[in-house]
Protein backbone atom coordinates (compact mmCIF):
# COMPACT_ATOMS: atom_id res chain seq x y z
CA UNK A 1 0.00 0.00 0.00
CA UNK A 2 2.79 2.44 0.89
CA UNK A 3 4.52 1.67 -2.40
CA UNK A 4 1.33 2.45 -4.31
CA UNK A 5 0.95 5.75 -2.45
CA UNK A 6 4.55 6.67 -3.22
CA UNK A 7 4.04 5.89 -6.88
CA UNK A 8 0.92 8.03 -6.97
CA UNK A 9 2.77 10.83 -5.22
CA UNK A 10 5.55 10.72 -7.77
CA UNK A 11 3.06 10.90 -10.63
CA UNK A 12 1.33 13.93 -9.10
CA UNK A 13 4.58 15.63 -8.20
CA UNK A 14 5.97 15.42 -11.73
CA UNK A 15 2.74 16.11 -13.62
CA UNK A 16 3.33 18.84 -16.18
CA UNK A 17 0.94 21.71 -16.80
CA UNK A 18 0.24 23.19 -20.23
CA UNK A 19 0.00 26.95 -20.70
CA UNK A 20 -0.87 28.80 -23.90
CA UNK A 21 0.27 32.38 -24.42
CA UNK A 22 -1.55 34.39 -27.07
CA UNK A 23 0.49 37.28 -28.43
CA UNK A 24 0.08 37.37 -32.18
CA UNK A 25 1.58 40.66 -33.37
CA UNK A 26 3.12 43.13 -34.06
CA UNK A 27 6.84 42.32 -33.98
CA UNK A 28 7.53 44.81 -31.19
CA UNK A 29 4.63 43.42 -29.15
CA UNK A 30 5.90 39.87 -29.61
CA UNK A 31 9.38 40.86 -28.44
CA UNK A 32 7.93 42.73 -25.47
CA UNK A 33 6.22 39.52 -24.33
CA UNK A 34 9.43 37.45 -24.28
CA UNK A 35 10.54 38.50 -20.76
CA UNK A 36 7.19 37.28 -19.40
CA UNK A 37 7.86 33.86 -20.89
CA UNK A 38 11.44 33.75 -19.57
CA UNK A 39 10.24 34.55 -16.07
CA UNK A 40 7.31 32.16 -16.28
CA UNK A 41 9.66 29.30 -17.14
CA UNK A 42 11.93 30.23 -14.25
CA UNK A 43 9.08 30.49 -11.74
CA UNK A 44 7.07 27.56 -13.09
CA UNK A 45 9.48 24.82 -14.26
CA UNK A 46 6.55 22.37 -14.14
CA UNK A 47 4.92 24.01 -17.17
CA UNK A 48 5.08 23.33 -20.91
CA UNK A 49 4.58 26.58 -22.80
CA UNK A 50 2.91 27.04 -26.16
CA UNK A 51 2.75 30.38 -27.99
CA UNK A 52 0.17 31.35 -30.60
CA UNK A 53 1.65 33.97 -32.95
CA UNK A 54 1.42 35.37 -36.49
CA UNK A 55 3.22 33.08 -38.94
CA UNK A 56 5.80 35.73 -39.92
CA UNK A 57 6.98 35.99 -36.31
CA UNK A 58 7.03 32.25 -35.59
CA UNK A 59 10.74 31.80 -36.56
CA UNK A 60 11.73 34.39 -33.96
CA UNK A 61 9.51 32.92 -31.23
CA UNK A 62 11.10 29.50 -31.82
CA UNK A 63 14.46 30.96 -30.78
CA UNK A 64 13.20 31.35 -27.21
CA UNK A 65 14.34 28.31 -25.19
CA UNK A 66 11.14 28.17 -23.11
CA UNK A 67 8.82 27.67 -26.08
CA UNK A 68 7.78 24.05 -26.40
CA UNK A 69 5.28 24.60 -29.20
CA UNK A 70 4.55 27.41 -31.63
CA UNK A 71 1.04 27.63 -33.10
CA UNK A 72 1.13 29.93 -36.15
CA UNK A 73 -1.89 31.86 -37.40
CA UNK A 74 -2.05 34.00 -40.51
CA UNK A 75 -4.61 36.69 -39.78
CA UNK A 76 -2.67 39.32 -41.74
CA UNK A 77 -2.72 37.12 -44.82
CA UNK A 78 -6.24 35.74 -44.28
CA UNK A 79 -7.92 39.12 -44.10
CA UNK A 80 -6.81 39.92 -47.66
CA UNK A 81 -9.06 37.11 -48.98
CA UNK A 82 -11.17 36.25 -45.98
CA UNK A 83 -14.01 34.50 -47.82
CA UNK A 84 -11.97 32.58 -50.35
CA UNK A 85 -12.46 28.79 -50.00
CA UNK A 86 -8.72 28.21 -49.52
CA UNK A 87 -8.59 30.82 -46.75
CA UNK A 88 -11.63 29.40 -44.98
CA UNK A 89 -10.13 25.91 -45.14
CA UNK A 90 -6.85 27.19 -43.67
CA UNK A 91 -8.67 29.01 -40.87
CA UNK A 92 -10.61 25.83 -40.04
CA UNK A 93 -7.34 23.89 -39.88
CA UNK A 94 -5.79 26.44 -37.55
CA UNK A 95 -8.82 26.34 -35.26
CA UNK A 96 -8.54 22.56 -35.06
CA UNK A 97 -4.86 22.90 -34.11
CA UNK A 98 -5.78 25.35 -31.35
CA UNK A 99 -8.46 23.03 -29.95
CA UNK A 100 -6.47 19.79 -30.12
CA UNK A 101 -5.09 20.18 -26.59
CA UNK A 102 -6.60 21.26 -23.30
CA UNK A 103 -4.50 23.88 -21.53
CA UNK A 104 -4.44 24.46 -17.81
CA UNK A 105 -4.17 28.20 -18.34
CA UNK A 106 -4.57 30.43 -21.40
CA UNK A 107 -3.08 33.93 -21.18
CA UNK A 108 -4.10 36.49 -23.81
CA UNK A 109 -1.65 39.36 -23.44
CA UNK A 110 -2.64 40.85 -26.81
CA UNK A 111 -5.86 42.34 -25.49
CA UNK A 112 -7.69 42.62 -28.81
CA UNK A 113 -11.09 41.24 -29.70
CA UNK A 114 -9.62 38.89 -32.31
CA UNK A 115 -7.07 37.45 -29.83
CA UNK A 116 -9.77 37.11 -27.17
CA UNK A 117 -11.97 35.19 -29.61
CA UNK A 118 -9.05 32.83 -30.26
CA UNK A 119 -8.79 32.35 -26.50
CA UNK A 120 -12.49 31.40 -26.46
CA UNK A 121 -11.87 28.75 -29.10
CA UNK A 122 -9.07 27.14 -27.07
CA UNK A 123 -9.80 24.73 -24.22
CA UNK A 124 -8.70 25.94 -20.79
CA UNK A 125 -9.11 28.65 -18.16
CA UNK A 126 -8.75 32.00 -19.91
CA UNK A 127 -6.92 34.98 -18.45
CA UNK A 128 -6.76 38.54 -19.78
CA UNK A 129 -6.93 42.20 -18.86
CA UNK A 130 -10.06 43.68 -17.30
CA UNK A 131 -12.05 46.40 -19.06
CA UNK A 132 -10.06 49.25 -17.53
CA UNK A 133 -6.72 47.68 -18.48
CA UNK A 134 -7.34 46.51 -22.04
CA UNK A 135 -7.04 48.14 -25.46
CA UNK A 136 -10.42 46.84 -26.70
CA UNK A 137 -12.77 46.59 -23.66
CA UNK A 138 -15.21 44.21 -25.36
CA UNK A 139 -12.45 41.59 -25.44
CA UNK A 140 -12.44 41.26 -21.65
CA UNK A 141 -15.85 39.57 -21.79
CA UNK A 142 -14.16 36.53 -23.37
CA UNK A 143 -12.00 35.74 -20.34
CA UNK A 144 -12.81 33.59 -17.33
CA UNK A 145 -10.46 35.60 -15.09
CA UNK A 146 -9.79 39.30 -15.64
CA UNK A 147 -6.78 41.08 -14.19
CA UNK A 148 -6.18 44.76 -13.51
CA UNK A 149 -2.84 46.03 -14.85
CA UNK A 150 -2.15 49.75 -15.23
CA UNK A 151 -2.04 51.04 -18.80
CA UNK A 152 0.55 53.60 -17.68
CA UNK A 153 3.20 50.89 -17.41
CA UNK A 154 5.64 49.93 -20.15
CA UNK A 155 4.40 47.09 -22.37
CA UNK A 156 7.13 44.75 -21.08
CA UNK A 157 5.99 45.23 -17.49
CA UNK A 158 2.31 44.84 -18.39
CA UNK A 159 3.04 41.48 -19.99
CA UNK A 160 5.13 40.34 -17.02
CA UNK A 161 2.49 41.39 -14.48
CA UNK A 162 -0.40 39.79 -16.37
CA UNK A 163 1.52 36.53 -16.78
CA UNK A 164 2.47 36.54 -13.11
CA UNK A 165 -1.11 37.10 -11.99
CA UNK A 166 -2.32 34.29 -14.25
CA UNK A 167 0.36 31.79 -13.25
CA UNK A 168 0.84 32.64 -9.59
CA UNK A 169 4.12 34.50 -9.31
CA UNK A 170 5.35 38.07 -8.81
CA UNK A 171 7.73 39.50 -11.43
CA UNK A 172 11.13 40.42 -10.04
CA UNK A 173 14.35 41.88 -11.37
CA UNK A 174 15.27 43.20 -14.79
CA UNK A 175 13.56 41.82 -17.90
CA UNK A 176 15.27 38.85 -19.54
CA UNK A 177 14.27 38.27 -23.18
CA UNK A 178 15.70 34.76 -23.24
CA UNK A 179 17.76 35.39 -26.39
CA UNK A 180 21.47 34.54 -26.41
CA UNK A 181 23.28 37.15 -28.50
CA UNK A 182 26.61 35.31 -28.50
CA UNK A 183 25.04 32.04 -29.65
CA UNK A 184 23.08 33.74 -32.42
CA UNK A 185 25.89 35.99 -33.64
CA UNK A 186 28.61 33.42 -34.25
CA UNK A 187 31.99 34.91 -35.22
CA UNK A 188 31.47 37.08 -38.28
CA UNK A 189 32.97 40.41 -39.39
CA UNK A 190 32.16 43.67 -37.66
CA UNK A 191 29.38 45.69 -39.25
CA UNK A 192 26.62 48.11 -38.22
CA UNK A 193 22.93 47.80 -38.96
CA UNK A 194 20.86 50.83 -39.94
CA UNK A 195 17.12 50.31 -39.43
CA UNK A 196 15.52 53.12 -41.39
CA UNK A 197 12.33 51.23 -42.38
CA UNK A 198 9.02 51.63 -40.55
CA UNK A 199 5.37 51.09 -41.46
CA UNK A 200 4.42 54.63 -40.40
CA UNK A 201 5.89 57.61 -42.25
CA UNK A 202 5.55 59.72 -39.09
CA UNK A 203 8.20 57.50 -37.47
CA UNK A 204 10.73 57.92 -40.29
CA UNK A 205 13.99 59.84 -40.06
CA UNK A 206 14.93 61.76 -43.25
CA UNK A 207 16.79 59.79 -45.92
CA UNK A 208 19.44 62.50 -46.21
CA UNK A 209 20.14 62.12 -42.48
CA UNK A 210 20.81 58.41 -42.91
CA UNK A 211 23.25 59.15 -45.72
CA UNK A 212 25.01 61.83 -43.70
CA UNK A 213 25.16 59.53 -40.68
CA UNK A 214 26.70 56.76 -42.78
CA UNK A 215 29.38 59.13 -44.06
CA UNK A 216 30.19 60.26 -40.51
CA UNK A 217 30.70 56.77 -39.12
CA UNK A 218 33.95 54.82 -38.83
CA UNK A 219 35.09 54.09 -42.42
CA UNK A 220 36.18 50.62 -41.35
CA UNK A 221 32.66 49.52 -40.47
CA UNK A 222 30.40 48.03 -43.14
CA UNK A 223 26.81 49.27 -43.06
CA UNK A 224 23.88 46.87 -43.53
CA UNK A 225 20.36 48.10 -44.38
CA UNK A 226 17.64 45.42 -43.96
CA UNK A 227 14.17 45.83 -45.42
CA UNK A 228 10.74 44.19 -45.29
CA UNK A 229 8.69 45.58 -48.20
CA UNK A 230 9.54 46.56 -51.75
CA UNK A 231 9.21 50.25 -50.84
CA UNK A 232 11.65 49.73 -47.97
CA UNK A 233 14.03 47.86 -50.26
CA UNK A 234 14.05 50.79 -52.69
CA UNK A 235 14.83 53.17 -49.82
CA UNK A 236 17.61 50.89 -48.55
CA UNK A 237 19.14 50.74 -52.03
CA UNK A 238 18.93 54.53 -52.43
CA UNK A 239 20.74 55.09 -49.12
CA UNK A 240 23.30 52.36 -49.85
CA UNK A 241 24.04 53.83 -53.28
CA UNK A 242 25.30 57.00 -51.60
CA UNK A 243 27.60 55.10 -49.22
CA UNK A 244 30.63 53.19 -50.50
CA UNK A 245 30.66 50.56 -47.75
CA UNK A 246 26.93 49.83 -47.46
CA UNK A 247 25.01 46.76 -48.60
CA UNK A 248 21.38 45.71 -48.83
CA UNK A 249 20.85 42.05 -47.82
CA UNK A 250 18.22 39.75 -49.25
CA UNK A 251 14.95 39.53 -47.39
CA UNK A 252 15.18 36.76 -44.79
CA UNK A 253 12.98 35.10 -42.15
CA UNK A 254 13.12 36.64 -38.69
CA UNK A 255 15.42 34.05 -37.15
CA UNK A 256 18.04 34.92 -39.79
CA UNK A 257 17.46 38.63 -39.23
CA UNK A 258 17.95 38.07 -35.49
CA UNK A 259 21.33 36.48 -36.22
CA UNK A 260 22.24 39.42 -38.47
CA UNK A 261 21.38 41.94 -35.75
CA UNK A 262 23.06 39.87 -33.03
CA UNK A 263 26.35 40.05 -34.94
CA UNK A 264 26.29 43.82 -35.36
CA UNK A 265 28.82 46.06 -33.67
CA UNK A 266 25.96 48.51 -33.12
CA UNK A 267 22.48 49.36 -34.43
CA UNK A 268 20.83 52.67 -35.23
CA UNK A 269 17.09 52.41 -35.75
CA UNK A 270 13.76 54.16 -35.78
CA UNK A 271 10.82 52.92 -33.70
CA UNK A 272 10.22 49.58 -35.38
CA UNK A 273 10.11 45.94 -34.39
CA UNK A 274 13.69 45.21 -35.42
CA UNK A 275 14.90 48.07 -33.23
CA UNK A 276 13.23 46.36 -30.25
CA UNK A 277 14.90 43.11 -31.30
CA UNK A 278 18.32 44.81 -31.17
CA UNK A 279 17.56 46.03 -27.64
CA UNK A 280 16.36 42.57 -26.59
CA UNK A 281 19.63 41.06 -27.86
CA UNK A 282 21.71 43.59 -25.91
CA UNK A 283 23.34 45.07 -29.04
CA UNK A 284 24.53 48.67 -28.55
CA UNK A 285 21.60 50.70 -29.84
CA UNK A 286 20.72 54.27 -30.72
CA UNK A 287 16.92 54.47 -30.97
CA UNK A 288 15.39 57.33 -32.94
CA UNK A 289 11.85 58.45 -32.06
CA UNK A 290 9.91 60.92 -34.18
CA UNK A 291 6.25 59.85 -34.37
CA UNK A 292 5.77 57.97 -31.10
CA UNK A 293 6.52 58.27 -27.39
CA UNK A 294 9.22 56.00 -25.93
CA UNK A 295 7.94 55.97 -22.34
CA UNK A 296 5.37 53.18 -22.87
CA UNK A 297 6.83 51.19 -25.77
CA UNK A 298 10.47 52.27 -25.94
CA UNK A 299 13.33 49.79 -26.25
CA UNK A 300 14.27 47.69 -23.22
CA UNK A 301 17.46 45.68 -22.90
CA UNK A 302 20.65 45.14 -20.95
CA UNK A 303 23.05 46.52 -23.57
CA UNK A 304 24.26 50.10 -24.11
CA UNK A 305 21.19 52.08 -25.13
CA UNK A 306 20.44 55.68 -26.13
CA UNK A 307 16.89 56.85 -26.81
CA UNK A 308 16.63 60.10 -28.75
CA UNK A 309 13.59 62.18 -29.69
CA UNK A 310 9.88 61.77 -29.03
CA UNK A 311 6.56 62.20 -30.78
CA UNK A 312 6.66 65.30 -32.96
CA UNK A 313 10.33 66.02 -32.22
CA UNK A 314 12.89 63.91 -34.02
CA UNK A 315 16.54 64.12 -32.93
CA UNK A 316 18.99 66.11 -35.02
CA UNK A 317 21.64 64.50 -37.17
CA UNK A 318 24.38 65.65 -34.82
CA UNK A 319 22.62 64.21 -31.77
CA UNK A 320 22.50 60.80 -33.42
CA UNK A 321 26.15 60.98 -34.58
CA UNK A 322 27.27 61.92 -31.06
CA UNK A 323 25.22 59.10 -29.50
CA UNK A 324 26.65 56.52 -31.89
CA UNK A 325 30.20 57.62 -31.20
CA UNK A 326 29.57 57.43 -27.45
CA UNK A 327 28.05 53.93 -27.61
CA UNK A 328 30.24 52.39 -30.30
CA UNK A 329 33.51 53.97 -29.29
Amino acid sequence: MAGMLNAQYIIVKHAMSDVLFIKTSSLGDVIHHMPALTEAQRKRPDVRFAWLVEEAFAPLVRLHPAVGEVIPVAWRRWRKSLYAPATLAEIAGSLRAIRVRRYDEIVDSQGLLRSALIARVAHGRRHGYDRSSIREPLASACYDIRHSVSRELHAVERNRILSGLALGFTPQGAPDFGLDRARLAGSGPHYAVLLHATARTTKEWPREHWIALGKALDPGVELVLPWGTEAERARSEAIAAALPRARVPERSPLDAVARLIAGARFVVGVDTGLMHLAAALGVPLVAIFAGSKPNLTGPVGNGPLAVLGTQGKAPSLQEVIDAVKTLAG
